[in-house]
């Protein structure tokens, strides 16, 4: 610790002002704690008019004489360690000569540091001593700041300006700083490695949490014994990072620096922001490339940037990310993509991420969904001059899944008409609407004579073995069917289109 920093050891060790400790030694971090005033006071009871932090100086006039006060003294003691005073100077020569024992056993059992103030040093020159040594340190750490804000700020020149400012920050504050993308991906630390694994871990996934909630803040957790702060880095609903310091609470001097490095780092990843934007740009034009039949475009750009394409055959896949949470999701398959180069390949379709795989290795989309909540359509191995009938399959899993991965083999095993949408139903119910009135209104079974009569392929002989009626009455009953609809049932397409308008409604209409 600097010996001009304001506390007790300090004060002590002032030559001139001649103090000297009285008992046991307390032990260090009683002599340690620091000092926010000296106050002087020979009330009986001075707690009142005190605050946390302070030292007393007394003459003693407060106390009786005699024998039989230890336990006055005790009281007292305890009413000052209550209140937060971390030491008592006792004035000497003025009222008594030398301190009281009881005052002293008193002082030890309460851990409190007692001292003796020598007559010939004034109550005045130990207040003004500690004052002075108030603003030295306050000075020093203005000048610490300043010094480290310029340090700052010559490091985010370096090529690696967000890398080297974070190491900076790390020197200045004596502890280990990290930064982590949108993603929640650490991707700069120093010291490295500093952190184990179960408290990387854990922050980690408490970053991933600040991250999806969004909104732009400063926090302090716990995680174990090691205090962290963090400090979100970007606008709030467009968050690019955050920055997570092993340390508690700052000081002032320590939030100027953490603020000076939280906006040169924003506008470096605000930079690097728009050069990500042209990345993804490029990127989605590669996509209209694939699409469009033509993948000779996207193999040369893709090799010169990021390596190969994925060998085919491949599986596409296309997310359903909300376009708020494209930029953080983008930036971790970059990484991967870098990582995994001719693993994988992505960019922005027309209504999603579109990512390109390998067939026989698409770690990358489970990975994905494991991170990040969303859902994904997996399209049939093919070609990538199949891509953009991949690409529709994909998109037809992802929009009909009901889980977080959907292949499009398990789609298309529910049928075309599994696929109708809820215009398709409005539509059927229209059309079946007259038999379903007249059914109500005069008793017939025209709708379900209908259903049999299509499903046992239009026979007859079949239909009236099924609802147990004479052929002839069916033969009536489809005749009646054909004049409440106006359709003649002799078409095939008049055909298709009732049975088709039957399996989209697969129940009563109404």
């Amino acid at each position: 610790m600097d010996a001009d920093a304001p506390t007790l050891r300090a004060l002590l060790a002032r030559r001139d002002l001649r103090l000297s400790l009285a008992g046991d030694d307390p032990g260090p971090q009683a002599l340690d704690r620091a000092i926010r005033w000296v106050h002087s006071s020979d009330l009986a009871d001075p707690t009142p008019f005190l605050s946390e932090g302070l030292v007393l100086l007394t003459t003693g006039t407060q106390f009786p004489q005699g024998d039989g006060a230890s336990e006055v003294y005790r009281a007292y003691v305890r009413r000052l360690a209550a209140r937060g005073v971390v030491g008592l100077g006792f004035g000497t020569e003025v009222v008594r000569d030398g301190i009281p024992p009881a005052l002293v056993d008193a002082c030890r059992d309460e851990r409190m540091p007692l001292f003796e103030v020598p007559y010939r040093t004034p109550f005045i020159a130990v207040a003004r001593a500690n004052a002075e040594a108030i603003a030295a340190d306050a000075y020093a750490r203005r000048s610490w700041a300043l010094a480290a804000q310029r340090a700052i700020a010559l490091a985010a020149l370096r090529p690696d300006g967000l890398g080297a400012t974070v190491a900076e920050l790390a020197k200045q504050l004596d502890t280990w700083v990290g930064m982590f993308d949108a993603a929640g991906e650490l991707a700069r630390e120093h010291p490295a490695g500093a952190l184990d694994a179960e408290t990387a871990a854990a922050l980690q996934r408490e970053v991933t949490g600040v991250l999806h909630r969004g909104a732009r803040a400063g926090s302090s957790l716990h995680l174990g014994d090691t205090p962290f702060t963090l400090q979100t880095l970007g606008r709030g609903g467009h968050l690019r990072g955050v920055i997570a310091i092993a340390a508690g609470d700052l000081d002032q001097e320590g939030r100027v620096v953490v603020t000076a490095v939280i906006a040169m780092a924003g506008l470096a990843l605000e930079q690097q922001q728009g050069l990500g934007r042209a990345r993804s740009a490029l990127r989605a034009g590669l996509v209209q490339s694939l699409l469009s039949g033509d993948p000779g475009l996207a193999r040369r750009t893709s090799r010169e940037l990021w390596g190969p394409l994925p060998a085919a055959p491949v599986v596409v896949a296309v997310t359903d990310a909300a376009a708020a949470r494209v930029d953080g999701i983008a930036e971790l398959l970059e990484l991967w993509a870098d990582e995994r180069r001719g693993a994988l390949f992505f960019g922005r379709g027309d209504d999603g991420l579109v990512l390109v795989v390998p067939a026989d290795d698409p770690s990358a989309i489970h990975d994905l969904v494991d991170r990040f909540d969303v859902r994904v359509g997996l399209s049939d191995p093919a070609g990538y001059d199949a891509f953009a009938a991949a690409v529709g399959q994909a998109r037809v899993a992802r929009d009909r899944g009901t889980g977080a991965i959907t292949a499009f083999a398990q789609v298309a095993r529910a049928g075309v008409l599994s696929a109708l949408t809820e215009d398709a139903r409005a539509l059927a119910r229209a059309e079946l609407a007259p038999l379903y009135d007249h059914d109500s209104a005069q008793g017939t079974h025209l709708l379900d004579t209908l259903q049999v009569w299509l499903d046992a392929d239009c026979s007859h002989e079949a239909t009236a073995q099924s609802l147990g009626v004479h052929r002839h009455t069916v033969r009536t009953r489809l005749a009646l069917i054909e004049r409440v609809l106006g359709r003649d049932l002799a078409s095939f397409a008049t055909r298709a289109e009732l049975w088709a308008a039957l399996r989209a409604l697969d129940g009563p209409v109404g």
